[in-house]
């Protein structure tokens, strides 16, 4: 699986932006897809996830409420719209596909080049 995020950019805190992630081959819908973000000098951490179904969802306590993860098996793309953003989601954002539902790094497999978001106060 071949992975490739866009839709980052400048946006001003308290505005909204899509994430999507392109993914090739026919086996999308078999596979979990999680966001991951890291900021400048800090871990990579699990934003948000989505079982292959898109029927269960997972978000970190500091997204909850203002980012959405969905995903289009039939377009093979995920999702991640982020609202109310403030400064400290800054961070290059990466989607991820794995086997498994789950907020661990080390369970996905496959990793797109990541798109960077700034967060402007």
């Amino acid at each position: 699986v071949q992975l490739q995020a866009y839709g980052g950019g400048l946006v001003q805190a308290g505005g909204s932006l899509r994430l999507s992630c392109a993914a090739s081959g026919r086996t999308f819908s078999s596979y979990a897809m999680g966001w991951f973000r890291q900021a400048p000098g800090k871990e990579r951490e699990s934003v948000a996830s989505i079982t292959a179904s898109g029927g269960d969802t997972y978000y970190a306590n500091s997204v909850k409420g203002r980012f959405t993860v969905s995903r289009d098996n039939a377009k093979n793309t995920v999702y991640l719209q982020m609202n109310s953003l403030r400064p400290e989601d800054t961070a290059v954002y990466y989607c991820a596909a794995g086997t498994t539902f789950s907020r661990t790094r080390a369970q996905y497999d496959y990793w797109g080049q990541g798109t960077l978001v700034t967060v402007s106060s």
